[in-house]
């Protein structure tokens, strides 16, 4: 066994009498695989594995092979952000892991859940997590630096779809772009006291003695913090409403807000730590719901301006941009965009791939038509309001080509290029970086080519 396989480590509470009956030292972790002057240990790869399970995924003992393939891949480039001096805040840190356990969380059917199935508290599991999320994040943006600057022209873009050959060429199913216009109910002030009440009522309850986030996994009606008894981490002032921010950045730890509104109903919050430009808080949220009467109008309302479009008397794109409820489409004239494809801003999109109720909504329409508006409930907010829909092409199935699918190909083109640029950068460091991994993964597929540059720096020991 080589210099670099194990670490025995001794428990300092350990009882006299159970040490003086022991054998030999227990082995409580190991070495996977050593890069450069960092190690990676076989507890960080069974935490990422326990990751893996708890967001619903299958057991698999290969997906380790691949865990320990990423982290070398991490430490390399983390220790080029370390001579670069590349920065990672603890708001970052903070936001990413916050992220990560809500998915983790809601994979598991809930925060308890998840605890049983980690076997530790979710503020235990955080702290574990913590410097494995702050290394991964200095990699991403050294891996962000090494290809910004790569692009492609369209002479690359015509080589790169030549150099693929007939039989190679992706077939694409049938694509459409699809816009929405959507109109949520506006409720009047005496509409609204309700669920203004219902917030007070919960506040005194906190004023009085009740424990924040007992109250907050109780009753809160925000999906994504109240498991956490209402923690939304750290924030600077434009990672939340303006609302939220105004409140929170102007009061001091421990202090409990007023009720206040936002686009997300009534909260109030309370600020658990300052930390320069940055705030703790974690709060309580009522959704405010829409009435009988509220619905009447907003139909209304949506029927008099598809009544506009439809006899053009307004464009579409016109009126998404100017009545439209729904903030993520609205400001591009109401066209939908492919979420699997962020990075592009492409509105073609897969016909599997709409939501169900849209899909059902355009499947009879032809280019330039619109569905009659129908009431729906958004899968994200929760919220209850009407729309209708925008046919604006539909693409037959067709095998790729230059002119129907030049943005595709185009981004293939380029991320082709990013991942040469990659391998390349990776190659010199692996040359001249020490690299050892532990027998145990040398079975990896994943791994065949650090085994070589392993093997190498071994026999120059």
């Amino acid at each position: 066994m080589s210099r670099y396989s194990c670490i025995f480590l001794v428990l300092a509470s350990i009882g006299t009498s159970h040490w003086a009956s022991a054998q030999e030292p227990q082995v409580i972790d190991r070495v996977a695989a050593v890069v450069g002057s960092n190690i990676i240990l076989e507890s960080e790869i069974e935490m990422q594995y326990a990751q893996h399970l708890a967001q619903g995924n299958k057991a698999n003992e290969d997906i380790k092979c691949y865990i320990l393939q990423q982290q070398l891949t991490q430490k390399l480039l983390a220790q080029q952000a370390a001579i670069d001096s590349i920065e990672v805040s603890e708001s970052e840190v903070d936001d990413n892991i916050n992220a990560r356990l809500r998915y983790m969380s809601s994979q598991a059917g809930g925060q308890e859940r998840l605890e049983q199935f980690l076997n530790r508290s979710l503020l235990q599991y955080k702290e574990e997590m913590r410097p494995s999320v702050y290394e991964q994040l200095k990699a991403n943006k050294m891996q962000q630096n090494i290809v910004s600057g790569i692009d492609v022209t369209p002479l690359e873009v015509r080589r790169y779809f030549e150099s693929l050959g007939t039989d190679s060429l992706p077939y694409f199913n049938t694509e459409v772009e699809v816009g929405e216009l959507v109109v949520f109910p506006q409720l009047t002030r005496e509409e609204k006291q309700q669920f203004r009440d219902r917030a007070e009522e919960l506040r005194q309850q906190v004023v009085d003695g009740s424990d924040f986030a007992t109250i907050a996994r109780l009753y809160s009606q925000d999906k994504g913090s109240a498991p956490y008894g209402g923690d939304l981490g750290f924030h600077t002032r434009d990672m939340m409403v303006k609302e939220y921010s105004a409140v929170s950045f102007r009061m001091k730890p421990g202090e409990v807000s007023p009720v206040f509104e936002s686009e997300h109903g009534f909260h109030f919050l309370e600020v658990l730590e300052r930390r320069g430009e940055e705030v703790h808080t974690r709060h309580i949220l009522i959704q405010i719901k829409p009435t009988p009467a509220s619905l009447q109008r907003a139909e209304a309302h949506i029927d008099s301006i598809y009544e506009k479009v439809v006899n053009d008397k307004l464009d579409f794109y016109s009126a998404a941009t100017e009545y439209s409820d729904n903030k993520e489409t609205k400001y591009n004239g109401g066209m939908l965009l492919n979420l699997e494809n962020q990075q592009s801003r492409t509105t073609l999109i897969p016909a599997d791939k709409l939501d169900a109720n849209i899909f059902t909504a355009i499947d009879t329409l032809q280019p330039g038509e619109y569905s009659r508006p129908a009431q729906f409930t958004d899968r994200t907010t929760g919220k209850t309001g009407y729309r209708f829909t925008y046919l604006k092409s539909r693409t037959p199935p067709h095998q790729a080509n230059l002119d129907m699918d030049f943005a595709k190909i185009k981004e293939a083109a380029l991320q082709d290029k990013i991942n040469r640029e990659l391998s390349k950068w990776f190659e010199s460091r692996r040359e001249t970086t020490f690299i050892n991994i532990n027998e145990a993964y040398h079975d990896c597929d994943d791994l065949k080519i650090w085994l070589k540059d392993s093997e190498a720096a071994v026999a120059k020991l």
